[in-house]
């Protein structure tokens, strides 16, 4: 197992040999990508969201942008689409969207006392 960048401080390691987790680099790439984090907080609260509501928090992403987006984080599991019977199409987490949310939720609270 890797070892954490404060573990290799005590070894005395020097920060260029220092190496990310590459399940972490994976994660902010997904997570950083910008607008997907604010999708995803977007969802946080919510069971479902219609596009057009998800559009209206996120009114400075085009909607070309928003879609493509919100099919990205389906494909990788972090978003699920829905389509009603009506024909209503509505957006949610899964289990691992739903699974971000005590880290969004740290994020805020950062966000609230620093930024």
């Amino acid at each position: 197992m890797a070892q954490t960048v404060k573990e290799k401080a005590k070894d005395g390691c020097k920060p260029e040999d220092y190496e990310l987790c590459g399940h972490f680099i994976n994660a902010f790439q997904i997570i950083g990508k910008k607008w997907n984090g604010l999708i995803i907080s977007s969802l946080c609260d919510v069971q479902d969201m219609r596009f057009k509501d998800l559009a209206h928090c996120i009114n400075a992403c085009s909607d070309r942008v928003l879609v493509e987006r919100l099919k990205e984080l389906e494909g990788e599991g972090i978003v699920r689409r829905s389509v009603s019977e009506t024909g209503i199409i509505s957006y949610g987490l899964t289990q691992k969207g739903n699974d971000l949310k005590p880290v969004f939720d740290q994020v805020h609270n950062w966000a609230d006392k620093w930024v």
